[in-house]
């Protein structure tokens, strides 16, 4: 038998939620598990971990796909984490697409949306905890990675509770705005889930969210509908923008 689901009303025209660009951390992880390598791939702390070359380029490139947004279409209000590689995605997007568009549009940063906080196993790969606690690399898999919580961290379900709260209350504080977000993917994966409305299913595995994409949620008879997940079609795109040419 389907779950019924019961979807609140919305005042949001529209929510559009971007996944950072590839940060020096994801290369690092990628190549630690391509390897087998045990140690930790990174120093410092998560939320000042920059931006990669790559990353970099993926933000222009985002900043190229808004520049060829229709004026109706593009959020008039932007809202960041407050990790470095959020905010550079969205100073780089903005510096791109300024060479073509007015950029000026208000932009807040929230705490809500950093990422997920991984407690005394911040930036531990799967191998290296695995190396360093097999225990808890056993719990983790048993538990299943929407409910497991690190010691001092966050399951997904916590992180959905933070972006539920961010939700309705920036619902009752843009009403009637299009919006985008710049964060993670962990708080991409927890905005699809809250806006599926009371009943939805916590996911059996969590959905990829690739780096540099777009997730759409659109106002569909006063409410927020998924229109696209994960889309990276601007990235394989010039991301020289086009001079918008003014209405006459």
């Amino acid at each position: 038998m389907t779950s019924p689901r019961l979807v609140p009303p919305s005042s949001l025209s529209a929510v559009r939620a971007i996944r950072h660009g590839q940060s020096t951390a994801n290369l690092a992880f990628a190549e630690a598990e391509r390897t087998g390598a045990t140690g930790l791939p990174v120093s410092g702390i998560d939320r000042d971990v920059p931006l990669s070359r790559s990353g970099i380029d993926q933000a222009r490139a985002l900043g190229a796909w808004w520049s060829h947004q229709r004026p109706g279409q593009r959020p008039d209000l932007v809202i960041c984490s407050p990790y470095e590689r959020a905010m550079r995605t969205w100073r780089e997007m903005a510096r791109t697409a300024a060479d073509v568009v007015d950029v000026d549009v208000e932009t807040v940063v929230d705490e809500r949306l950093r990422d997920r906080e991984m407690g005394v196993y911040e930036l531990y790969t799967p191998a290296a905890l695995r190396a360093r606690s097999p225990e808890e690399a056993d719990r983790r898999e048993r538990v299943g990675e929407w409910h497991y919580r690190p010691p001092g961290g966050e399951a997904m379900t916590d992180v959905a509770v933070r972006v539920g709260q961010f939700l309705t209350d920036l619902d009752r504080a843009a009403q009637g705005r299009s919006v985008l977000i710049v964060a993670h993917d962990a708080i991409v994966i927890a905005l699809r889930h809250v806006l599926g409305g009371i009943g939805t299913v916590a996911p059996g595995r969590l959905p990829p969210v690739p780096n540099a994409s777009v997730s759409t949620w659109e106002n569909r008879g006063g409410r927020l509908a998924l229109t696209s997940w994960g889309d990276t079609r601007h990235l394989t795109r010039p991301t020289t923008p086009t001079k918008e040419t003014p209405h006459r």
